[in-house]
C-alpha cells in the first residue's frame, strides 16, 4: 500500500502509484466522501493519458468514455446492483483505465472473482488545501 498526502498541484504522483499498479490498463475503485476528489482525480489521470476531453462526473449518466482508454463511472445514485443489470460488469474486461467513483467492498470482491485487475485509492481531506490517499491492490 502507497500512503500519500498532495495537493491538487501534486496529483501527478497518486496518478503515477496507480499507473505503477496497473500499468496495462484495469479497474481503479474510487472510495471517498462527497467532494473529497475522486472527479478531480480522474481528470489529473486523463491529463496524464493525454485525453483533451473535458472529464466531468458521471452521476447522473452513469458512464462517461473518453476515447477507448478511459472509462468513467459513478454507481453513487444507483447503486452497484443497477450497474450489473445494465451487463456494466462486462464492460471492465475492456482494454484501458476504468474509474468507479463510490466503489465498495461488493464491487471489490466481484472484481476478484471475475479475475481483472484493479486498484482502490482511498481519499481522505487530510488538510484545507491536502488530501491523504491510499493506493492498493484490490
Amino acid at each position: 500500500m502507497r500512503q500519500l498526502k498532495c495537493g491538487r498541484e501534486d496529483l501527478d504522483r497518486v496518478v503515477g502509484a496507480m499507473m505503477d499498479a496497473l500499468p496495462r490498463g484495469g479497474v481503479v475503485v474510487l472510495q471517498g466522501d462527497l467532494a473529497s476528489g475522486k472527479t478531480t482525480l480522474t481528470q489529473a489521470a486523463a491529463r496524464h493519458l493525454n485525453i483533451d476531453e473535458p472529464v466531468t462526473s458521471p452521476t447522473f449518466s452513469l458512464q462517461q468514455c473518453y476515447g477507448d482508454q478511459m472509462f468513467h463511472y459513478d454507481i453513487y445514485n444507483h447503486g452497484i446492483e443497477h450497474f450489473l443489470a445494465l451487463g456494466l460488469l462486462e464492460e471492465l474486461e475492456k482494454p484501458g483505465y476504468h474509474f468507479i467513483e463510490w466503489g465498495d467492498e461488493t464491487l471489490i470482491e466481484m472484481l476478484k472473482i471475475a479475475e481483472i485487475p484493479a486498484v482502490v485509492i482511498e481519499i481522505e481531506k487530510c488538510a484545507p488545501d491536502a488530501r491523504c490517499y491510499k493506493v492498493y491492490h484490490a
